[in-house]
């Protein structure tokens, strides 16, 4: 299918494409800016990028628009894909619709120490010869990309094949005011989280500490009983949440 995505220079809108062209769809997108290093590796990808938002952007017409969380209503592409009934998704609700639904999701939150994490966990699955998917703002080191598709073949005694996603709490997009990465959990039975950090930022949206816990805790509810928790064990807010929070098993882990 075509599909366009408006606000595509942004670490996770540039890895949402690099899955969809991965994935054989034919993928547009626009930006004020094409930098490096999103900019340049869109390019390579073959993604068709055009500056500036116009709603003649939307010619041919995709049968998909994905809108990135900075983009406003007033957005000209955003209020002519509305005005003309196209389909729209967040960037997160995107990623699992497409991606995550045959997959055993991990979602690495936390307000620092995420992208560090993802890949980490990525590389080691990779190592494990698990055939990992994985979705990383930005482009890391030791990995081929900041995204792939990997596998979505279950093998017999392994399950669904893993899939590390980087899982944001900043708000999805205009229309669905709720943290990306609740979008990323409660897909299946066993889903897993790594919680690393919980310090009050993006101040914008989360004015207090207790709102900004509040997204965290709704995440580690959403983990299933069959599902895993991994916590830092040096956190004391992190420590709180899971213990008041989890209903899955929980494990914890801490470096010296």
């Amino acid at each position: 299918m075509r599909v366009h995505l408006i606000g595509v220079s942004g670490t996770g809108m540039g890895a949402l494409a690099a899955l969809f062209v991965e994935a054989g769809h034919e993928v547009s997108g626009s930006d004020v800016a094409f930098d490096p290093p999103i900019g340049p590796a869109l390019r390579e990808l073959h993604v068709r990028c055009v500056e500036g938002y116009d709603a003649a952007h939307l010619e041919p017409r995709p049968e998909l628009v994905v809108v990135g969380n900075a983009i406003r209503r007033e957005n000209p592409e955003a209020k002519a894909a509305e005005a003309l009934g196209l389909e729209r998704a967040s960037m997160s609700g995107a990623l699992r619709e497409h991606f995550l639904a045959k997959r055993r999701p991990l979602v690495v939150a936390g307000t620092h120490g995420k992208t560090t994490t993802s890949t980490m966990a990525a590389w080691l699955l990779s190592g494990a010869g698990l055939e990992p998917g994985w979705f990383i703002g930005g482009i890391p080191k030791g990995l081929r990309a900041g995204a792939t598709r990997g596998t979505d073949v279950v093998r017999p005694g392994r399950g669904r094949a893993p899939f590390v996603v980087e899982g944001d709490e900043y708000d999805a997009v205009y229309w669905h005011k709720q943290p990306k990465f609740l979008d990323y959990v409660g897909v299946g039975a066993d889903d897993v989280a790594i919680v690393t950090s919980v310090e009050h930022d993006h101040i914008d949206i989360y004015p207090d500490v207790a709102s900004y816990e509040s997204a965290f805790r709704e995440m580690v509810r959403r983990i299933p009983e069959r599902g895993l928790v991994v916590a830092d064990a040096r956190e004391a807010r992190v420590r709180a949440i899971v213990t008041a929070e989890a209903r899955a098993r929980v494990a914890t882990a801490s470096l010296p």
